[in-house]
């Protein structure tokens, strides 16, 4: 953050775009612009505050909402929202569900904004069908020689392989929308006011085209985990389900304004294809010498790998309970609404 010289002036949030991942900073930028256009143009129509509500970019002398120096760095900046604050890790219902309502605001309003209007500035960034030729490429390719050590994750993953492809099937691709969404919906990306209620979804370079159920499914995988994402005694991870009654309550009270029959049943899904996911990308840098994760130790990959491994059998057997809570939710989202009339 960058502090204003004057008192009542706005304070500054500076940060440098990785060029390394986000290859095109142009196209980046331009989605991120289109968004939030199209965001405050929605919150104005509601009578909220689009300084609060929506992140603000500050273009540069040149005009453009960013700048690159003469090393060749990629730089941005926006408005700092004051009295706000965000959690890594989800300790109360209330904030579960306030994320829910965050994110599922967020793309109630971006539901009218077309699929194909912006760029894929990460391509096939959750296509678990491209994940696992990735996998497959560096199980040939062994270059870290640790392929003889992972056989029983690579058993599992396997084991998985085919109720993974759900999104990837010709029959589903006809019935599930493809939406305008987040792709990164780790619970730290909303920003919560002193009252801990959600005031502003940030963090919104991998916004483009995507399934609402990887959105949800993400959101999901960082929340209802009791233990860190590379949490060592496997026996310790717990699910917490309390918090995804809460979140998917909140959620479903904002998506249900869009949301099609199809999209709700996709859900659970989306719940179980991303720690999957996860665990793909994190064996397949651990196979390749960690080249893509930044570590802490020598093995901290397998560990993440193992982790998510674990907190999909966990999810797994928990698959009628979780779609059981989304059905009664979406019920009672439609019973407001006859009340309502």
């Amino acid at each position: 953050m960058i502090k204003n010289n004057s008192t009542n002036g706005c304070d500054y949030l500076l940060q440098r775009i990785n060029h390394h991942i986000f290859k095109n900073v142009e196209e980046l930028t331009e989605n991120m612009t289109k968004v939030i256009d199209h965001l405050k143009l929605k919150v104005m129509a509601e009578g909220g505050d689009t300084e609060k509500e929506v992140m603000t970019l500050i273009p540069a002398k040149n005009g453009k909402f960013f700048y690159k120096d003469t090393a060749g760095d990629y730089w941005r900046m926006c408005y700092f929202l004051k009295d706000t604050k965000s959690y890594d890790l989800v300790e109360t219902e209330k904030q579960a569900y306030e994320g829910g309502k965050a994110f599922g605001k967020f793309q109630a309003m971006l539901s009218d904004l077309p699929a194909g209007s912006l760029y894929e500035v990460i391509p096939d960034f959750h296509n678990i069908q491209k994940r696992l030729e990735q996998l497959d490429e560096a199980i040939r390719n062994n270059l870290s020689s640790r392929l003889s050590s992972v056989a029983a994750e690579l058993d599992r993953i396997a084991g998985y392989a085919d109720s993974m492809l759900y999104f990837q099937q010709p029959e589903q691709q006809l019935m599930l929308q493809k939406r305008v969404t987040h792709n990164d919906t780790k619970f730290n990306n909303v920003l919560l006011d002193a009252k801990d209620e959600a005031q502003c979804v940030i963090d919104l370079d991998t916004v483009m085209d995507g399934y609402i159920a990887f959105d949800f499914g993400d959101a999901i995988r960082t929340i209802i985990n009791t233990r860190p994402e590379d949490e060592e005694n496997l026996s310790a991870i717990q699910l917490n389900m309390p918090l995804f009654n809460a979140y998917t309550k909140g959620y479903l009270q904002e998506a249900g304004r869009f949301i099609t029959d199809n999209e709700v049943n996709s859900l659970v899904k989306g719940v179980l294809l991303l720690p999957y996911m996860q665990a793909v990308r994190f064996l397949t840098d651990y196979i390749n010498g960690d080249t893509y994760f930044k570590i802490k130790f020598e093995h901290h990959n397998l560990q993440r790998c193992r982790a998510q491994l674990q907190l999909l059998k966990m999810l797994d057997a928990s698959t009628v309970q979780m779609q059981n809570t989304i059905l009664s939710e979406i019920k009672n989202y439609k019973s407001s609404l006859k009340e309502e009339i």
